[in-house]
């Protein structure tokens, strides 16, 4: 169709038409599979650990904890709902910033993806090997010490490695297949964590314990204990990866219909299961031990008492064989190995694919993308990834040490979702939704906020190791762009990105003059020992704390809405997803 003028105009009414099966992957993975996906990730190491760590911070208030963190990261899932509906390509959450927000928003985030996936399937080996130390021929495995979390040790390094060699063959045999395993693994690992709540629940409850060791607040620090015990207590990092359906999104037979349903129903029986086995935790601890151990928060790693060592090595397992119920007890050692090899293997195909995603938008070489013929998987990410999470198991050798850096790169990652979920309602109304949020113009901001109270309430030590690991992820892909490893790297969108560093600085210096966390690496280390050891002052106090994280959040929130990309740019960028618009002469 032409105007008088004969320039050509586009068709009116043109329908949007996605275009999905560009990537080189194989679109073979149905509901199920994504659901399953995302609860393999969910029901991960953190049921083993994180019952017992967090009642050691907040005591039987921890409870409440996991119910704050699940309402958190159930608006944080809404919002992938409706992104990962729009967008349903590989590493997902990887790309989402990009659209929105360009380049370096983009790289920004995406290196956050990243780093929160590679990460987390040796947090899981690590697990595996803690647990099975309660076996004598494996007590050499990890060892506890009394001045801090306990250390993988001698052979357990050789088991690490060969499971962390293990999740990289069996991803390379191909995505269908994984597919098809991760639904029998994760049937059993949804099974086991029921039947320990019923069990538990039925025939060793002690009412008692909710107000006996302590109480049932810490005292003195009663919505402070809880409020750390949501990202360091193993809470929200047991809540993670309901974003697992997103990243598969490339390889979802039909992704607008199933992904929102799988991302919501996942986070749903996620947050049910983690705060029941947390109240059957509570009601099932051996009072006598309790007693002993000096309350709820004297149940840590860094205990002398030989009981209590025991119990952070195989909490679930030392509960259950206290009570006397061994058939249940060495159910839960075998599952021990079988759960957090089962979210280790998915988070190993979800690294290859955010890697796989940022090499699509050119930050990383071109060589992420390579995928293998018959297979259609993405070799080289694999085996990077592999190698990559076998280097966090030497700064970080055990599951407590590595678990909020884990919770806060994968926060970070969460928090680029409500930005450019506001953005793309502003930029692109018009694009297709199988799921809509509602009032996203408060949820949106609640999300971001939310999300950055998680990476506040982690503490000084924590924030300054992120943003430590944020500096090495910028020095690669500025690496990559100056040896020109990718032809597609993109001009970097500084202007709508302005926010990125402000934010990081806020957040620095909030959490510096803030409640939680002394220390931290870069104030422990040179010539900033003096000048940043003293993180986590209280200078602000509690409220205060909250409330200008708060703030600022809100501030950079409503600036990066206003630096957006502009609407031409965003069909630039989602060219890949959604074609231009025919033209007709």
């Amino acid at each position: 169709m032409a105007n008088v003028a004969g320039t050509p105009t586009v068709a009116p009414q043109q329908p949007v038409v996605r275009r999905v099966d560009e990537e080189g992957l194989h679109r073979g993975v149905g509901f199920l599979g994504l659901l399953w996906s995302s609860e393999a990730s969910i029901i991960g190491s953190g049921w083993l650990f994180g019952a017992l760590l967090a009642a050691s911070i907040a005591g039987p208030s921890s409870v409440i904890g996991w119910a704050v963190a699940g309402l958190i990261v159930i608006l944080l899932a809404l919002i992938h709902a409706e992104l990962g509906g729009i967008f349903p390509v590989s590493g997902g959450t990887s790309r989402f910033p990009y659209y929105s927000f360009g380049s370096f928003a983009g790289a920004t985030f995406g290196w956050a993806s990243y780093l929160q996936a590679a990460s987390v399937a040796p947090i899981e080996v690590l697990a595996t090997i803690q647990y099975l130390s309660s076996y004598s021929w494996a007590k050499a495995w990890f060892v506890s010490h009394t001045t801090g979390p306990g250390t993988i040790h001698g052979a357990g390094y050789a088991v690490a490695i060969g499971l962390m060699f293990f999740f990289v063959v069996i991803n390379l045999v191909g995505i269908r297949w994984l597919a098809r395993s991760n639904n029998v693994i994760t049937t059993w690992k949804v099974a086991i964590p029921v039947l320990t709540i019923i069990v538990l629940l039925v025939s060793q409850f002690h009412g008692s314990n909710f107000s006996s060791g302590g109480g049932f607040f810490v005292k003195g620090a009663a919505l402070k204990s809880i409020l750390i015990a949501i990202p360091t207590g193993g809470i929200v990092f047991a809540l993670l990866g309901f974003e697992q359906a997103v990243q598969l999104g490339g390889e979802a037979r039909n992704p607008e219909r199933d992904l929102p349903r799988a991302v919501i129903l996942s986070i749903l029986i996620g947050v049910g299961i983690y705060t029941l086995l947390e109240v059957a935790f509570v009601g099932a601890m051996s009072p006598h031990l309790l007693s002993s151990a000096g309350g709820w928060t004297g149940l840590g790693p860094t205990s002398t008492k030989p009981a209590v060592l025991a119990l952070n090595k195989a909490p679930f397992f030392q509960v259950t064989k206290i009570a006397g119920l061994l058939w249940l007890a060495y159910i839960l050692r075998a599952d021990a190995v079988i759960s957090p090899a089962g979210t280790g293997l998915i988070y190993t195909t979800s690294s290859s694919r955010i890697s796989f995603g940022l090499s699509r938008n050119g930050f990383v070489p071109e060589a992420f993308e390579a995928t293998h013929s018959r297979t259609r998987v993405p070799t080289f990410g694999v085996i990077f990834s592999a190698l990559i999470g076998l280097l966090f198991l030497l700064p970080f050798p055990s599951w407590g040490a590595l678990v909020s850096i884990v919770t806060s790169s994968s926060v970070l990652m969460y928090a680029a979702a409500p930005l450019a979920l506001g953005a793309l309602r502003l930029q692109k109304p018009e694009l297709p939704r199988a799921y809509r949020l509602p009032m996203a113009g408060v949820l949106a901001p609640l999300g971001f906020v939310c999300a950055t109270w998680i990476i506040y309430w982690a503490g000084w030590q924590t924030i300054t190791t992120l943003m430590v690991a944020m500096l090495i992820g910028y020095a690669l892909i500025a690496a990559s762009y100056a040896f020109k490893l990718n032809p597609r790297r993109p001009k970097m969108d500084w202007g709508s990105a302005v926010w990125i560093f402000p934010y990081f600085i806020g957040m620095l210096l909030i959490s510096y003059f803030g409640t939680f966390g002394a220390g931290g690496i870069i104030g422990g280390v040179g010539v900033f020992k003096n000048v940043l050891s003293h993180g986590g002052n209280d200078d602000l106090g509690l409220a205060g704390g909250l409330i200008a994280s708060a703030g600022w959040s809100l501030i950079i929130y409503y600036l990066a809405m206003a630096r957006r990309l502009p609407p031409a740019k965003v069909d630039e960028y989602v060219a890949d997803v959604y074609p231009p618009p025919t033209v007709e002469h």
